[in-house]
């Protein structure tokens, strides 16, 4: 059995309901967070493991409370605070560049829409919808390769890169699911749904599941 013939709406609630009861803890039941600190962590976080990003947030936390801390610092400081992320020096100076506009341009917030957070030099569509979804809590579609992948995997969609996925998603998935569905994705494809060789035996939505460009799984 797969999905073809299936509503969108009913097949977006099959699979929310399917992976939210597979995780014994649920992923999606999480407070809201400081919008500076999603900001500034998924700068950091991009081709970085999540273990390095917490490990590098936590030592960034003990030093900086607010916007006005990371702009009294200069740049070769926070090129030590924030390694070892990859690419540590490109994320000092965006950060950096990032945090100069917050304060000469916001007063000192983060944006609270999509429009202005674009407008943000070096953020793209990825980190703006997860400061929404995560930060303020608004219905945003966080595209990563996780969400990319598997949504290409399942067939939800036929895409060629994250933005494109975020389009389409926008036009078949029900709002209530958009500020859920990173998470529910990155989790799954951490556990489950792996790039190479994935757990399709015990999967929770194999039925579903039109195994797009799967060679071998387990």
């Amino acid at each position: 059995m797969n999905h073809r013939g299936l509503k969108d709406s009913y097949l977006f609630e099959r699979i929310f309901r399917a992976l939210k009861s597979f995780f014994p803890d649920d992923v999606t039941k999480k407070r809201k967070e400081d919008p500076f600190w999603v900001l500034v962590g998924t700068i950091i976080s991009q081709r970085t493991k999540d273990e390095v990003t917490d490990e590098v947030l936590e030592k960034l936390k003990k030093r900086v409370n607010r916007p006005e801390d990371l702009a009294a610092i200069d740049e070769t400081e926070l090129e030590k605070l924030i390694f070892p992320a990859g690419f540590y020096r490109n994320k000092a100076r965006t950060i950096k560049k990032v945090i100069e506009t917050l304060l000469n341009e916001y007063g000192g917030k983060v944006p609270d829409t999509l429009h202005d957070l674009l407008k943000l030099k070096g953020i793209g569509r990825k980190t703006a919808n997860l400061v929404l979804s995560e930060g303020y809590g608004k219905p945003a579609i966080c595209v990563d390769v996780h969400v990319h992948r598997i949504s290409n995997r399942i067939g939800l969609v036929n895409t060629k890169n994250p933005e494109d996925t975020e389009i389409e998603l926008r036009k078949k998935m029900p709002m209530r699911y958009w500020k859920d569905y990173n998470k529910l994705m990155v989790r799954f494809g951490r556990t489950i749904c792996r790039p190479i060789s994935p757990f399709c035996s015990k999967c929770p939505i194999a039925d579903l599941c039109l195994k797009r460009g799967v060679e071998r799984w387990r």
